[in-house]
């Protein structure tokens, strides 16, 4: 069967099972009109390519028709091998031709919808249904509204009081202060109210995605209020989409929209069987709470969002969870606190397979692609430079504090101890930072970690206890280990002061370890008061965590942060980093209970203009002096883990438990200063840019004859001196987990594809069509979709399924996943993947 038949016959289905009809039915007269009966005699047509289109004789693929019977929607399909968008401007020619707003393009495969008055296609999973398109057009927005108001620092505050002015407190300056803060009113900074303007900037220019890459406490939260109530205000919105990735961020998102705008819009969180987010402008939740059984396509129609807000971008869109993302239609913003591009080109030749930072690195990569910026450049920047510089933010003071044993570990030579093998004979091993807690334990050396801190923390201004710390360690027993001796050297430093609360383990193996991180934001974790009953500051002073607490978590009162592990993914430390980097003044805190408390206090201690960063790793030094921007660096063993998020704590027989004594050898204490750090500096090269730079690549781009761009890479560009690219290199680069072809690869770097799919996503794409098309019931939803998968990747499977073979499911670890499914499936999965899943692009 050729291509272009394919792509119809695909095509066909599709419309069908959104409902349009070919045929009159009981459900309503025929709605698709066939390129044979839909020719256009409104404009003059250029040629335009494919010989199965009949584009030369004027002739629209598929027109689709409204309630009515007058031309609706234009479908202009391609060959299963062309990009639908190829199509674009000549579908825009025919759609104006028949007075059309909607246009869709598709290849069988690859779907696009287009409203003309809104801006750019948008990748869709499957065809809209009539009547949602026909509600859709009784929304008209216009971009010049969006564009012209006025977006000045109160902004959000005539929402929260429209008439604050005319207060009779506000007017008075010396209760101005008095009265903003009782009333927790929320006026934009300037750098806050440009990112807002960028934003007109952007949709001016025909642009409908948008990123803000901002630093942790800079305020993404009210720049997020400010765009919502923008695009709502001015009716380019009816209803607005915040996804985040955490639960509580869900919960922290939804309290701060109701405080900025619940006097104008209701906000809603969605939770599954609810329908309160059909009545709220703002609905806030999780991804996974719309990834859970594909419930974000069977409850929402593409149409029901007209701006999603996607909060830690480069996390929530990732894999699976872009799939949410971009099956809502109109507008696009992302939000993260982590600079894309601190890394410079990596050497492909010498990658590690398991490389996590080039991992890293495309992900950010597909985030800046993804939302717009396939220049590499934001949309708006604010970094941790513009926020200390501008005195928003404050920067660490660094403690650099090495043990005799960490400083071996730091060494290029390592650490290097005698042991005994099972046959008694004496070996020497040797091992580095990577091993610590995990291959290399040591009491001593956690206990001076522990005391290092402890005497040198930055304690609370009014009570002079420890203030507020997080510690970040290598696993989940290292936490433990570390909680328990951080206990028993505060009950000693403070006798009866702390019942083994002083510190608190918060990890995910900790029951409602969740609320722990909000109760210690809050002050209340533990208890409070511990040291006055005035002042009700939270009494477990330290929070001891592995991977929790990293990114979105907001406690401005932090005083100190532990580094008690090694770190080698650079967005890892930025974010860590960024936990400390709030300013706070404790005079104005809502656990002061009696300002006599601070009588005695100079003003300037109360407010906090640093925080302590301990480093007990040379991280800090690491990332700023040692790390090759440039090259790769050598990664953990095969096996370990980079994250620290493995259990540990247990010996086996490679293993050492050092009882050696530990001293404290070197510690330094270095203020950062407005310059910053060099992480916060380096920014990420695009190893797209060789080709994109090309001129004559340029041109054939123009052309998009893609044949010809192939053939000039493999003569001009592959096996060069320098780099000596070839596509065995591009594919380990990307680290996908199937073969991708150099189209692939070319049509990503010019944006014609948004990102490499991986084999799973892939597998997705393909069971959302069939899941739209046969609906399991929900008890059967899990079971057809490892069914489905298992029969695509598992020869084995699918040739016990194609050969009848079904005794030898009883040895197959999907036979169980066969018998649970009712007969129809377990036939009608086999059948539907023969005639339209093609098995080689899952090939590794």
């Amino acid at each position: 069967m050729s291509k272009e038949a394919k792509a119809r016959i695909k095509i066909n289905k599709l419309l069908e099972e959104a409902g349009w009809r070919f045929f009159d039915n009981d459900e309503g007269n025929a709605n698709i009109v066939l390129e044979n009966n839909a020719k256009l005699t409104q404009i003059k047509l250029d040629e335009y390519g494919e010989d199965f289109e009949k584009t030369s004789n004027g002739f629209i693929d598929y027109l689709l028709l409204d309630n009515k019977g007058f031309p609706f929607i234009v479908l202009e399909a391609k060959k299963e091998d062309i990009n639908p968008l190829f199509a674009k401007e000549q579908a825009r020619k025919y759609a104006q031709s028949q007075n059309c707003r909607f246009i869709i393009l598709s290849n069988g495969n690859l779907h696009y919808f287009w409203d003309l008055q809104r801006g750019n296609p948008n990748i869709i999973s499957k065809f809209p249904r009539p009547e949602t398109v026909i509600g859709y057009t009784d929304f008209k927005p216009n971009a010049e509204t969006l564009i012209n108001e006025t977006v000045n620092e109160d902004y959000i505050v005539k929402t929260q009081k429209p008439d604050y002015e005319k207060d009779p407190r506000y007017i008075d300056e010396v209760q101005r202060a008095t009265f903003i803060e009782e009333n927790k009113l929320r006026f934009l900074r300037k750098y806050q109210v440009r990112a807002i303007e960028r934003i007109q900037e952007e949709v001016k220019e025909g642009k409908d995605r948008f990123l803000f890459e901002m630093a942790t406490g800079t305020g993404k939260t009210l720049t997020s209020a400010a765009v919502i109530k923008l695009f709502l205000r001015t009716g380019n919105a009816r209803r607005v989409l915040f996804l985040v990735d955490r639960l509580e961020l869900e919960d922290q998102a939804d309290k701060a929209f109701r405080e900025y705008l619940k006097t104008d819009y209701k906000c809603s969180i969605y939770k599954e069987n609810r329908d309160d987010w059909r009545q709220a402008e703002i609905v806030v939740s999780t991804v996974q709470s719309f990834l859970f059984k594909n419930k974000y396509k069977r409850i929402f129609q593409p149409t029901d969002f007209d701006l999603v807000i996607s909060d830690e971008a480069h996390r929530s869109i990732g894999g699976n969870s872009r799939a949410v993302f971009e099956y809502f239609i109109g507008y696009k913003l992302g939000l993260t606190a982590t600079p894309k591009d601190y890394l410079k080109k990596i050497d492909t030749d010498t990658l590690s397979e398991k490389d996590p930072r080039e991992l890293e690195r495309r992900m950010l990569l597909d985030t800046y692609t993804t939302f717009g910026c396939e220049d590499g450049k934001p949309t708006y920047q604010y970094s941790l430079l513009h926020g200390v510089r501008d005195g928003f933010l404050v920067n660490p003071s660094v403690v650099d504090a090495r043990t005799e044993i960490t400083t071996q570990l730091l060494n290029d030579e390592g650490y290097t101890v005698q042991m005994t093998d099972e046959d008694g004979e004496e070996t020497s091993t040797t091992f580095s930072q990577r091993d610590f807690e995990k291959k290399l334990f040591s009491e001593n050396t956690n206990r001076i970690f522990c005391k290092t801190f402890l005497d040198n923390a930055f304690v609370d201004p009014i009570s002079k206890e420890i203030g507020k710390t997080i510690v970040f360690c290598v696993s989940q027993n290292h936490a433990a280990k570390i909680t328990q001796i951080l206990n028993e050297f505060a009950d000693q430093k403070f006798p009866g002061k702390y019942q083994s609360d002083f510190a608190m383990q918060v990890t995910s193996w900790i029951p409602d370890a969740q609320q722990h991180t909000i109760n210690f934001t809050n002050n209340r974790l533990g208890g409070k008061g511990n040291f006055f009953d005035l002042y009700q500051t939270s009494k477990t002073r330290v929070c001891v965590t592995v991977g929790m607490m990293t990114t979105g978590y907001d406690c401005p009162d932090l005083l100190n942060v532990c580094l008690m592990r090694p770190i080698f993914s650079p967005t890892d430390f930025i974010q860590i980093k960024g936990r400390g980097t709030r300013k706070c003044n404790f005079a104005n805190k809502e656990v002061l209970k009696d300002k006599s408390l601070i009588e005695n206090i100079a003003p300037e201690l109360l407010q906090k203009s640093k925080f302590k960063l301990f480093d007990f790793f040379a991280n800090c030094e690491f990332f700023e002096e040692k790390f090759n921007y440039d090259e790769v660096i050598k990664l953990p063993p095969k096996g370990s883990s980079t994250d620290g998020t493995g259990g540990g704590g247990y010996t086996t027989p490679d293993d050492y438990d050092s009882t050696n004594p530990d001293p404290l050898k070197s510690m330094t204490v270095n203020d950062v200063g407005v310059e910053g750090m060099k992480i916060d500096r380096m920014y990420f090269e695009k190893f797209e840019d060789v080709v994109k730079e090309d001129a004559q690549i340029k041109e054939m781009v123009q052309q998009k004859d893609f044949d010809a761009i192939e053939q000039y890479i493999l003569s001009y560009i592959f096996e060069k001196p320098n780099e000596y690219y070839n596509i065995n290199k591009l594919r380990n680069a990307m680290k996908i987990d199937r073969r991708l072809s150099l189209r692939e690869i070319i049509e990503k770097i010019f944006g014609f594809i948004p990102y490499f799919k991986s084999k799973d996503e892939l597998l997705e794409d393909e069971f959302e069509k069939f899941d739209s098309r046969y609906l399991p019931a929900d008890e059967y939803f899990s079971f057809a979709k490892d069914y489905f998968k298992s029969y695509i990747t598992d020869t084995e499977f699918r040739d016990i399924i194609e050969n009848k073979k079904y005794a030898l499911l009883n040895t197959n670890p999907n036979g169980d996943v066969f018998r649970k499914l009712p007969p129809e499936l377990r036939f009608a999965i086999p059948e539907y993947i023969k005639d339209n899943v093609s098995l080689n692009k899952f090939v590794a």
